[in-house]
């Protein structure tokens, strides 16, 4: 049976003619038919063999998402190199830690000032840092070595390494989770078999769009799916214009993070609230007839309601997102259910994805032939088994499991037990067999009282109430009681009113008794996200220490 990297390049072969990568700017694509982009990746190549390197060799990869990514990478991989993809937006320290790690013979950069950014923070000692090469310098050079390079990779075993992904994580200490080639070839192998399912018989090309960087598993992954089938992805490179480069590519279908799909849903609602009267009162008749259809308890006139709703509002939104969407695809983080139903009322339907770098990304995706269960993620994909141990803890083995953390082996014996993978995520699930992730074992906060609270649910609801806060920061570690930080423009009042909202709801020992709303902004710059976005919970508890301490000074309410 071929590997992955074996059937990406049998389907570049197969579409010499067609272009099967494009980026955005502006108004125009840039593209690459299959022969362009091998082209590239002989170039690439022919560059590795002069210079030296061997099958195991490290190569760093640092550069904004573009054709040549792909190219280079492609090439990396096809000469047995091991890739370290790196985030052009990282600190200069983080990425510098990530090099000291994995020991790259060569850092390929897109541009000059992003390669002295990478080295920045190394030692006085700068002889110790990687070689630069700058894209152009390989890809404007004519070897006649090139011409003379197969268009198929180099054999390689399912056990040989073929990158090193670095998470972060939300300690802040960088590791490297080592994929093999057989983790990729099982997972392509499930991804493929998913959006073949979402896309029927459909005869033409996915048209597929793309916006998060290459650096991340799932992104990745999805950049490995979209070059082994019969697909034209389309990239970013303006997250600002995002809206018109999604209308422009025209997707069948792309991946999101939840925060996105929220903000989308915010800006419709926010914007149909400044509309006349009666659209606003017609939204509003129409979202209630949905709901009430949604859950088996429809009254006589909600299929006009619906109809109106769909003809004259829901098909205008669903326009935004081009004719061919038959799905968004998300992941890296739990979507909140009324996000997800507010998709579906728009007649888009949003596949939930569960994963881990270390499990290649992805461990549970929504059936694109079955209706989705709001707040859920899907069952567990062909090959792969999962189930609840200790303490709610979601544990997972099948051949997507990584190989390790590279130089850690006393953290891959901490996480790697007796063949299963320990997530350090809390789930369950439900009858359907649907997963859902309720929040991470070392995020639990242990009361004073004995208590463990997962913050994340409780957070989750009062974001919901509060669509002006940036972030909502649950804290009560060894405490009487929880608190929240509110980072954002939010007047005291609104955050009085959502905690009056969501306590009610709650048992004793998870209302949120005192708050403080902080005006610094949460980012990855100030080390208080990770890079994808998650909370980075003791740099925040170590930043905001005053403020959480007077809030457990005066009086709970």
């Amino acid at each position: 049976m071929p590997n992955f990297l074996e059937n990406i390049f049998s389907q570049l072969q197969r579409s010499l003619g067609r272009v099967v990568l494009r980026e955005i700017h502006g108004e125009q694509f840039v593209s690459a038919t299959g022969r362009e982009l091998l082209d590239q990746v002989r170039h690439v190549r022919a560059y590795l063999r002069n210079a030296g390197l061997r099958a195991g060799d490290r190569c760093a990869l640092l550069a904004p998402n573009s054709i040549r990514w792909a190219a280079f990478d492609l090439a990396l991989m096809a000469e047995g190199l091991i890739v370290v993809p790196l985030y052009a937006r990282q600190s200069p320290a983080e990425l510098a830690a990530m090099m000291r790690d994995s020991e790259p013979k060569l850092l390929f950069v897109s541009d000059r000032a992003l390669g002295e950014l990478a080295t920045q923070a190394w030692s006085s000692d700068a002889s110790s840092a990687p070689r630069r090469v700058l894209f152009d310098e390989v890809l404007q050079q004519q070897p006649v070595l090139a011409q003379a390079i197969s268009d198929t990779p180099n054999p390689r075993a399912d056990a040989d390494l073929v990158t090193i992904i670095y998470t972060s994580g939300t300690s802040g200490e960088p590791k490297g989770v080592c994929l093999a080639t057989g983790n990729l070839t099982h997972m392509l192998s499930c991804t493929t078999e998913r959006l073949d399912q979402l896309m029927g018989q459909n005869r033409e090309p996915d048209r597929v769009f793309h916006y998060a960087p290459f650096n991340f598993a799932a992104s990745w992954v999805l950049l490995l799916s979209c070059l082994s089938r019969e697909s034209v992805l389309t990239l970013s490179t303006d997250l600002t214009k995002l809206p018109d480069e999604i209308r422009l590519s025209a997707p069948h279908y792309f991946l999101n993070v939840p925060t996105l799909l929220e903000r989308v849903r915010r800006g419709v609602e926010d914007a149909l609230s400044k509309r006349a009267a009666p659209i606003r009162s017609l939204f509003a008749k129409a979202r209630e007839a949905w709901q009430r259809q949604n859950s088996g308890r429809a009254g006589a006139f909600d299929p006009l309601w619906l109809a109106l709703g769909r003809k004259l509002i829901f098909s205008k939104i669903k326009e935004r997102f081009g004719p061919h969407l038959r799905a968004l695809i998300c992941g890296s983080a739990p979507l909140a259910p009324e996000t997800q139903q507010f998709f579906l009322m728009l007649g888009i339907p949003v596949l939930q994805a569960y994963g881990l770098t270390e499990t290649t990304a992805i461990c549970t995706l929504d059936d694109p032939r079955v209706p989705v269960e709001p707040g859920y993620v899907g069952q567990a994909i062909r090959g792969i088994e999962m189930k609840i141990a200790d303490n709610e803890e979601v544990v997972v083995r099948g051949p997507h499991i990584f190989a390790g953390y590279w130089n850690r082996p006393e953290e891959t014996a901490r996480v790697l037990r007796d063949g299963w993978f320990h997530t350090g995520d809390q789930g369950e699930v439900s009858e359907r067999g649907n997963w859902r992730i309720i929040g991470r074992i070392k995020n639990l906060i242990i009361l004073n009282s004995g208590h463990n609270v997962a913050p994340e649910p409780i957070e989750d609801k009062i974001a919901q109430q509060l669509p002006a806060a940036q972030h909502v920061v649950i804290v009560g570690n060894g405490r009487g009681y929880l608190c929240a930080l509110i980072a954002g423009a939010v007047e005291p009042q609104a955050v009085q009113s959502a905690l009056d909202a969501v306590n009610p709801d709650l048992p004793h020992y998870r209302q949120v008794r005192n708050f403080a709303v902080v005006r610094e902004a949460l980012t990855p710059e100030n080390g208080l996200l990770t890079v994808n976005g998650k909370l980075r919970r003791d740099a925040i508890n170590a930043r905001f220490a005053s403020e959480i301490n007077s809030m457990y000074d005066r009086k709970p309410s």
